[in-house]
């Protein structure tokens, strides 16, 4: 199984979670309910920097080519964080860690962390959409630039871990594990996603 197809397995198996993590509800559960751009930004923000912390971890403790690659990561969401929270007049970090950060950051072993960065991928590729999707809505079409800027360089990282990924995994049983990191960082995003919104009385599932 090359890297295309690897990706496509994991969409394919998680389809129901990323398609409502790629909802609108997405957004509103991220805040809170707290649906306009300020409360928006900060969220965008926290995630920004959540994920560049998480890289760094990864990069300390990693070594050869996947540290290389973590590194740069890294670096790409910290330049993100200061990008978004440059749009704030001030931003406070948050002390809570998302679900989906949570699973990364438990991931230690070379083939699991492959297969986590790709079904993060996945998940932060709904995000993304989201928040532009978000600044469209709100006639702010130079915000809305810049979340597309941030997702095109998405397609830079995806290049990064699929090479990894072919240097990574050696057999079927590495596919396999790291098949099941990917689905389980997904499916963190989408529990937490699910008790947001019970949480404020919303339905997580579309109503048909």
């Amino acid at each position: 199984m090359d890297a295309s197809e690897f990706t496509e397995h994991v969409r394919e198996a998680n389809e129901t979670a990323l398609s409502r993590l790629g909802s609108s509800k997405s957004l509103y559960a991220a805040t809170g309910g707290e649906m306009d751009t300020e409360d928006v930004l900060h969220a965008a923000a926290d995630a920004e920097r959540a994920a560049a912390e998480t890289f760094e971890q990864w990069a300390a403790t990693s070594e050869g080519v996947p540290a290389g690659v973590y590194t740069a990561t890294a670096e790409e969401e910290r330049e993100h964080y200061e990008t978004v929270a440059g749009e704030l007049d001030d931003h406070e970090p948050g002390d809570a860690v998302s679900a989906m950060q949570a699973a990364l950051r438990d991931l230690t072993d070379p083939v699991e962390r492959v297969g986590g960065y790709v079904g993060r991928l996945e998940a932060t590729d709904k995000s993304k959409e989201q928040y532009v999707g978000f600044f469209v809505g709100q006639a702010d079409p130079q915000t809305a630039q810049l979340f597309r800027g941030l997702r095109d360089d998405l397609d830079g990282q995806r290049d990064r871990i699929d090479d990894l990924l072919d240097a990574v995994c050696e057999d079927d049983a590495d596919v396999e594990r790291a098949l099941d990191a990917a689905s389980t960082v997904i499916q963190a995003a989408y529990d937490e996603y699910t008790e947001q919104l019970e949480s404020l009385g919303v339905n997580p599932k579309p109503v048909c």
